[in-house]
């Protein structure tokens, strides 16, 4: 693989808390020079980040019910519409894990269609990932929510906010692939912070990789050339 080809499977990540203004304006140009596939960043960020990258192929995502999935579906959905009113162009959605380990499949896929038809009618059609959470599901759970993302309109299902107990594992990845549709692509985040795990998770069948080491993966690529 390529350094180009691996820098389009990256979503360039900084979710964390404390991120200043600074560190936004830093991930910002690391995403325009190596231009990766999009920036992550929390939803307070969005508007910053779209005037910092207008004009540019790199997309602008931003997350949904963040860490927990806990939140109030209406809450959820008004998140979701201030993103995309802000200018972003993909959603990393937390499912609602409560009602997963409940076995309440009807409120989890409803919440996921409402913002699946939400992102397909925003300007332009916006993209919907939605993070299950893997290190807190079952074998059975993990195929049954990649079935109930697929059935409900989203365009990914992915692997781990990174807060959790667990992230991308080349096991999950495998599993989501095998469980998803031809339509529904795979996206793995969590601790990958190499290139043999980065490499392994696309072999496995990620389609985008969901990281904060995206520069020191391209570097490492290159070391290795």
């Amino acid at each position: 693989m390529n350094r180009q080809d691996l820098a389009k499977r990256i979503d360039h990540t900084l979710l964390r808390a404390t991120s200043t203004c600074a560190d936004i304006e830093r991930l910002c140009e690391e995403a325009l020079q190596h231009r990766f596939a999009s920036v992550c960043i929390q939803p307070c960020w969005v508007k910053t980040v779209v005037r910092y990258l207008e004009g540019s192929d790199v997309a602008v995502g931003t997350v949904v019910g963040f860490p927990l999935g806990a939140n109030m579906p209406s809450v959820k959905l008004y998140e979701a519409e201030q993103a995309l009113a802000s200018g972003a162009t993909e959603l990393d959605m937390v499912v609602a894990l409560p009602a997963l380990k409940s076995g309440d499949w009807r409120t989890v896929r409803h919440e996921i269609e409402q913002i699946a038809s939400l992102c397909r009618s925003a300007t332009p059609a916006a993209v919907l990932k939605v993070i299950i959470e893997c290190c807190y599901l079952t074998l059975e759970e993990k195929i049954r929510a990649t079935h109930a993302v697929a059935e409900s309109g989203a365009d990914f299902v992915k692997t781990s906010t990174g807060f959790g107990e667990g992230g991308a594992t080349i096991e999950d990845v495998r599993l989501l692939r095998a469980a998803a549709p031809p339509h529904l692509k795979v996206k793995a985040a969590g601790g990958i912070r190499t290139l043999s795990l980065a490499l392994e998770l696309l072999q496995a069948g990620a389609d985008r990789l969901g990281t904060s080491s995206g520069v020191a993966l391209l570097q490492q690529l290159e070391e290795e050339g």
